[in-house]
């Protein structure tokens, strides 16, 4: 019998380093920018077997809540059925074991959660309005899959973590200009972004300036708790997310 080796994905070193205590008390709400997350194998295997955009869901002038304006992008939402190349079926198997729940939970705290994975691609003009996640997300933890040989800073991008110094509820639409810059945060190479679901957890992504036909590329894992939200759209054969949890 000939077996195949699988490589190790999540660079267990970088996952370590994270401090939670430093992670919670991080202002203004909890977040950390991970450098080297992959190992430089693991993410040399992603990137380039990502899934192509004629899987995805061009979703576009989508309404929002609030009155926030639309998030433009390519979506692929996994879900059992899906085809994903096989490093990236390893990859999910990984973030579904041990190592990373684990880390989710020194992290986070002692939750239940539900993963859910999803692949955002974004084109020239789209853009990420300031918001805060729904209650349900306990946190996000967004991979970045460009490179600096195929995005340049100029062409904008950064995730951008927001203070609205708490003058704004969680349901409402203000502006960039409304908020202060915390941080911006360049997806490129081998790093990711772990932040933590407050009624305060502002953050969004200016218009993009890429040329035509490049693409910002992410992949993103929502940690959810199993609100009842997320019980009863499971009682209706659904996902967190409200995907239905068998592929068409």
């Amino acid at each position: 019998m000939r077996y195949r080796w699988v490589m190790d994905y999540l660079n267990r070193a970088s996952l370590d380093a994270v401090s939670a205590d430093t992670f919670r008390a991080t202002h203004p709400y909890p977040w950390t920018n991970l450098e080297n997350s992959l190992t430089p194998e693991g993410y040399e295997a992603l990137r380039q077997s990502m899934p192509d955009t004629s899987q995805a869901d061009r979703q576009v002038g989508r309404k929002r809540g609030y009155g926030q304006a639309p998030h433009d992008r390519y979506l692929l939402h996994y879900r059992p059925g899906v085809s994903i190349s096989q490093p990236w079926q390893e990859f999910l198997a990984e973030l579904n074991g041990s190592v990373y729940q684990d880390f989710l939970r020194r992290v986070l705290g002692p939750h239940n959660f539900i993963p859910t994975f999803e692949w955002y691609y974004a084109w020239q003009g789209c853009a990420v309005s300031p918001h805060c996640d729904a209650t349900r997300k306990l946190a996000t933890h967004i991979f970045y899959f460009n490179t600096e040989q195929d995005w340049k800073a100029s062409w904008g991008g950064q995730i951008l973590i927001l203070d609205s110094e708490r003058r704004f509820p969680a349901h409402s639409a203000p502006q960039f200009d409304d908020l202060k810059i915390a941080a911006a945060l360049q997806p490129c190479g081998n790093g990711s972004l772990l932040f933590q679901r407050t009624p305060h957890s502002w953050h969004g992504v200016r218009p993009l300036q890429c040329p035509e036909g490049s693409l910002r590329r992410l992949f993103i894992i929502t940690v959810n708790v199993p609100s009842f939200q997320v019980w009863w759209r499971r009682v209706r054969g659904k996902d967190p997310d409200g995907f239905r949890i068998e592929a068409a």
